[in-house]
């Protein structure tokens, strides 16, 4: 079982892996909170929230990353494979940074279009 301070320990290594230019005007940094968080659009509970990408005018720009979604979701996972799910989702919020440092919403639009598919399915199956 992964505990939160595994899981720290994984996002500091992906993390340091990263290019420093991807840290521009990220103030608030990267922060492992042990929330489970669901989307408010989720319809049975079956739609969490792995990570966030913040804009904020008191807290400025941050990400954040929630243990609890993963271990819910991801926590029968091997070590290695977890990993790669946090390096997924860390790599997902900061294209969501980079992405609205130049001005663009691509990524916004493509979660929007997922967003949109996850809807319309059939209530009790998900397919991709």
């Amino acid at each position: 079982m992964i505990t939160i301070d595994d899981a720290q320990v994984m996002l500091d290594d992906i993390a340091e892996g990263l290019p420093l230019e991807f840290y521009k005007e990220l103030n608030g940094g990267i922060l492992l909170l042990p929330d489970v968080k669901f989307s408010e659009y989720a319809r049975k509970n079956d739609l969490y929230i792995m990570g966030e990408y913040v804009r904020s005018g008191v807290m400025g720009r941050l990400i954040y990353i929630y243990f609890g979604s993963f271990e819910r979701v991801y926590g029968h996972l091997s070590p290695e494979a977890f990993k790669e799910q946090l390096r997924e989702t860390l790599l997902h919020e900061f294209t969501h940074h980079l992405e609205s440092l130049a001005g663009e919403r691509g990524l916004e639009k493509k979660d929007d279009v997922s967003l949109d598919k996850y809807l319309r399915r059939p209530l009790g199956r998900y397919t991709k």
